[in-house]
């Protein structure tokens, strides 16, 4: 049974409209991620044109939810994760529903699609920033500070002293 199917046949959460509960680790187990880690997640498998299962965003919580196929239990050891099996259940929106409050469904395909574990904890293992060349800097010897236009340069040019270089009528004033 796909998951819309069982959707459709999920009780309504105290009697919300479009808000099932929905029981986990019968069909499916659903491995919960923290929202940033599993949209960087989401993007690279997009991005791999990996098969993808039903996704949940669960906004309030900060969480995904990637629905995987059962039995997947020791493939998520020392990933910051966590294994949703047999006993537990998902609070989860009907397949249309989707608010700015609550979240909705990321992906949801029509059959019985799951997210393979293998490929799902390779895009979670990637590094959060790929490394890129650095800038190469190229350091001036000399640094030229900015000055305006019409200011004076008091730098002497020959042995005379600075006041030397000031217009006469600065010079003579004291």
């Amino acid at each position: 049974m796909s998951l819309r199917e069982a959707l459709r046949a999920a009780p309504l959460v105290d009697d919300i409209p479009g808000v099932h509960l929905l029981a986990v680790g019968h069909e499916w187990d659903v491995v919960r991620v923290p929202a940033d880690a599993g949209f960087l997640a989401l993007a690279r498998l997009r991005e791999a044109e990996e098969r993808l299962g039903p996704v949940l965003y669960d906004r309030p919580g900060e969480r995904l939810y990637f629905a995987v196929p059962t039995g997947s239990r020791g493939a998520w050891a020392g990933l910051p994760v966590r294994l949703l099996s047999k006993g537990s259940w998902l609070v989860a929106p009907s397949p249309d529903r989707s608010d700015e409050w609550f979240g909705g469904w990321c992906e949801l395909p029509d059959d019985e699609t799951l997210t393979a574990p293998d490929t799902l904890r390779r895009a979670l293992e990637q590094p959060q920033i790929d490394s890129a060349p650095q800038p190469v800097i190229v350091a001036r010897e000399e640094r030229q500070e900015w000055k305006p236009s019409n200011a004076l340069d008091l730098t002497p040019t020959s042995g005379a002293s600075p006041r030397a270089s000031l217009p006469r009528s600065v010079r003579h004033r004291s």
